[in-house]
């Protein structure tokens, strides 16, 4: 935890120690004390789940609000993108992956295009059967990956194709554009919130 969760668990023990000690305080039954106490408990364990993983939750909350609300966050102005930082403080993007629509997060400080093993083989990526994986250091260890190859991959009115890509089931679920693409566009940059792709022209082939 940060020192700031560490503060605000701080608060949350205590409120609870207030909570409890008003309880006790009242002339109430042993019975209904107990049941109390275990509301409270359970909220407090809510709160302190929420705070442990807050930015894994925002980062669901972002996917499937995505999904409902068909990716708003972003928007097309002749052939520039622009994407707004979603509340998880990351960019999300909706793509085409050999046509099949596919939610990414935009991470400059991955090297390759990386996908899920199951939305690779949904859209029909070439993926190699190598018995020597591509070994990657992520956030959760280390994982075993295989290259892949996406024959059409698009954002907006961009398109690059043979867009090289490792895959692997431990990916969970969580797509990600890498610098392998980004480093194909004319430019890219962030101000005021908004991430900005800019093509070198409609059709980027590697």
């Amino acid at each position: 935890m940060t020192e700031d969760q560490n503060i605000n668990l701080v608060f949350a023990i205590g409120a609870l120690v207030l909570v409890a000690s008003a309880l006790f305080s009242r002339r109430i039954g042993f019975a209904e004390i107990v049941r109390n106490i275990l509301i409270w408990f359970a909220i407090f364990a809510v709160f302190i789940v929420g705070f442990s993983y807050q930015n894994e939750i925002l980062a669901v909350w972002n996917r499937v609000s995505g999904e409902l609300t068909g990716g708003n966050n972003q928007t097309i102005v002749g052939e520039t993108v622009r994407i707004r930082q979603s509340a998880d403080g990351h960019f999300w993007v909706d793509a085409k992956v050999n046509a099949l629509p596919v939610r990414f997060l935009i991470d400059s400080g991955a090297t390759t295009t990386a996908m899920t093993l199951r939305t690779a083989q949904d859209a029909g990526i070439e993926i190699s059967q190598s018995p020597f994986p591509v070994t990657l250091t992520t956030a959760n260890g280390t994982v075993d990956a295989q290259r892949g190859t996406i024959q059409s991959f698009q954002i907006g009115s961009m398109t690059t194709e043979d867009l090289s890509v490792v895959v692997a089931e431990e990916f969970g679920d969580s797509n990600v554009i890498g610098m392998n693409f980004l480093s194909e566009l004319a430019r890219w940059w962030v101000e005021d919130g908004e991430m900005i792709l800019e093509p070198t022209d409609i059709s980027m082939d590697e």
